[in-house]
């Protein structure tokens, strides 16, 4: 095949692979609406009152019968911040943060799906780690809350979902340094680096 050709080919193919790779990320960086914001916003505050072991904060921002999938573990709102309080007590700190968010409303309920970037922390350091996670809310009263978690943890040498691409440099850290956690939220959003 001569030079000239490959060339044209390539820009063909270019061409064509060009107009997805911007239609997508034009997609993901249209603007939320005022509901789909606040959805955003009471997923954070669920991070943020775990981190700092907010249980009134917590509840504050799920309902009565909330549960979440974690680790293939079923685990009630008073559990789950039992189990973070513990991790914490034994020296753990997660960092969690709301990226990616894909937000669907109908009228009072709504659902999102989105990449949960963050790190463990503890003795041995700070290890990147992200998460695929959902969730499913209602309002009431004017207000979103979770009914409904799941979470589930993307392996180091997965490539992202949304993008396709490999972890990048913040999620660079070697396998090696992962183990499995002796508690049922291994695979879930604690898991725990040595």
């Amino acid at each position: 095949m001569s030079s000239s050709l490959r060339i044209a080919l390539a820009i063909v193919v270019f061409e064509l692979i060009l107009p997805a790779h911007v239609s997508t990320a034009r997609a993901q960086q249209k603007p939320l609406t005022s509901d789909q914001r606040q959805i955003v916003d009471t997923m954070s505050a669920i991070f943020a009152a775990a981190r700092t072991d907010d249980v009134a904060k917590f509840d504050s921002v799920i309902v009565s019968d909330f549960y979440i999938f974690d680790g293939a573990t079923r685990f009630n709102g008073d559990a789950i911040m039992a189990f973070i309080k513990a991790q914490h007590a034994a020296g753990r700190r997660y960092e969690w943060n709301v990226t990616e968010p894909d937000v669907h409303v109908s009228c009072n309920t709504a659902w999102i799906t989105y990449t949960n970037e963050g790190s463990i922390t503890d003795a041995s350091g700070t290890t990147n780690q992200n998460w695929l996670e959902s969730a499913f809310l209602e309002k009431q009263a004017g207000t979103w809350k979770v009914i409904f978690m799941h979470s589930t943890r993307v392996p180091r040498t997965s490539r992202n979902p949304v993008s396709g691409q490999l972890p990048n440099s913040r999620q660079s850290a070697s396998v090696a340094h992962f183990r499995e956690a002796p508690h049922p939220l291994s695979g879930g959003l604690l898991r725990i680096g040595e």
